[in-house]
This record gives C-alpha cells, structure tokens and sequence, in this order.
C-alpha cells in the first residue's frame, strides 16, 4: 500500500472519528462491509468462515451491528432453520458516508469536517 493510499486512510478514519458515529472494532467494520459488498445469502457461519474467526465472534458482532440498526437478522421462509444476515438502510446510509470519507479524504478539507453523523469536529485543545 503507497504512503498516500495510506494517508487517505487516515484522514478517513480522523473524520469517522470526529463525526460521533459508534466506534465500531475492525471485526464489525470487515463484517459490515463482507455483508454490504459481497453477494448473499448471508449466514453466521458463511461469514465466520470467510473471516477465519468462530461463529460466536461473528454473533457478537451481529448483535452489535443489530443493535446499531446496520444488520439485521432474517428467517429464510423456504427453510425455517436457516437465518440470514441481511442489509437495512441505517447500515447502508453508514457505509456511504464512509465511502464518502475514503473519497474525499484526498482533497484535504474532508479531514478537517466529518461527513458521517452530525456531529461537529472540534480542535483538539
């Protein structure tokens, strides 16, 4: 990774950071985005697998994510033992405003106001 894919990366995370939003762990952030960017169905140990971690990790996570409004779980109506991870708006509208931060993050002033929430970015004192 170049020194300055590496700096926009930065100033996306200091703008995600300021903006108030919850701090979500780099697990929740991988499952979030796994979910978000992959093609479903989604299970629990479809995504455990595919991030090398057990199916409780992945559950503690789900009910992170659950509670934040940006996953949710999901009976199959075919197969009522199955559930999946599926998608909401909340968690949609996060990661655009994440995606937002990467993109901008290269033209300066991004890193200086958050584009995530509401919250305003004050200087450190």
């Amino acid at each position: 990774m170049s020194e300055v894919s590496l700096t926009g990366w930065m100033k996306a995370l200091i703008a995600y950071v300021r903006s108030g939003e919850p701090d979500l762990t780099n697990r929740q952030m991988a499952l979030l985005m796994l979910v978000y960017l992959t093609p479903g169905p989604h299970t629990v140990r479809g995504l455990a697998r595919v991030l090398g971690v057990s199916k409780p990790v992945v559950t503690r996570a789900l009910n992170t994510l659950g509670a934040l409004g940006y996953l949710r779980r999901e009976r199959d109506q075919d197969d009522r033992r199955n559930v999946f991870v599926v998608r909401t708006s909340n968690g949609a509208d996060f990661l655009e405003g994440f995606k937002r931060n990467l993109r901008e993050s290269d033209g300066g002033s991004a890193a200086h106001r958050p584009i995530i929430g509401q919250a305003p970015a004050y200087a450190h004192r």
